[in-house]
């Protein structure tokens, strides 16, 4: 990159205060997405968790839904990998880093884990939902958050693998079908699953549990699961629940309308 190692942290750490700041902003008002189709999906669960007492995981998707809502909104994401699952990482690692009482210093260094994962990914399968379906979106950014979460909660190397192998694995073949086309539903919705996906991929590895199928066969197999969904179901928009009867009628309201709104 030409960079020193100081300039690359420094840009890390930069994205970092980028979700911090997005993270907030969508817990803390009902964003709504540009086209009106979604919006409040993170702030509504994090005030019931409030209310509720539910723990890390309702208020980790919680956060997840509230980025995603941002991003929806047309605000300023870090797209981790992609901006259709940007919620995951920084939802599980700023919830993590919460309850762990860990520093930025020590999260921008997960960051890059997270990066070596994504970038392993990349190279041996896809990132792109067009290209390999959900599971190529908000599966990646789950084991990238996976991975990076063992390392911020003190596990090893191999337990990071093991973690980012049980995140692809739980979504293997998920199909990329987003209604009109839109990164909303069930975009939004699935960052705060994938987020879950993560935190549970996390507790597994440090409790020792060991994936069966080393993760970088995972990766390959991932990719090649992603050639073979169809056309359909790889964010054409004409498979899937796009392709539902609901799911049809709003796209072509969207279509017709020049200030489209929905209903909560």
């Amino acid at each position: 990159m030409g960079k020193t190692e100081e300039e690359i942290v420094s840009a890390m750490g930069e994205r970092y205060d980028v979700m911090l700041h997005v993270y907030m902003e969508g817990i803390e008002e009902e964003t709504r997405s540009v086209s009106g189709l979604t919006g409040g999906e993170g702030y509504r669960l994090m005030k019931y968790e409030e209310k509720h007492s539910g723990g890390l995981y309702p208020r980790a998707a919680a956060r997840a839904m509230g980025i995603a809502n941002v991003n929806a909104s047309m605000g300023r994401i870090v797209a981790a990998p992609t901006a259709g699952s940007c919620g995951i990482l920084p939802a599980t690692l700023i919830s993590l880093a919460e309850q762990h009482h860990k520093g930025k210093e020590e999260v921008v260094n997960c960051l890059f884990t997270a990066s070596f994962i994504g970038e392993a990914i990349a190279e041996n399968a896809s990132l792109s939902g067009a290209e390999g379906g959900c599971q190529a979106e908000c599966g990646s950014a789950a084991a990238m958050a996976a991975g990076a979460g063992v390392e911020l909660c003190g596990g090893t190397p191999g337990q990071a693998a093991d973690a980012a192998a049980f995140a692809l694995e739980a979504v293997m073949g998920l199909v990329c079908d987003p209604v009109a086309g839109l990164v909303e539903c069930p975009c939004i919705k699935r960052n705060a699953f994938g987020t879950v996906q993560a935190l549970l991929a996390i507790d597994m590895a440090l409790a020792g549990i060991k994936s069966i199928i080393p993760a970088d066969e995972v990766i390959t197999a991932m990719g090649e699961v992603g050639r073979s969904i169809p056309e359909s179901l790889r964010e054409t928009a004409r498979g899937g629940i796009a392709a539902t009867p609901t799911g049809k009628k709003i796209a072509e309201r969207l279509t017709k309308s020049s200030d489209p709104h929905f209903p909560s």
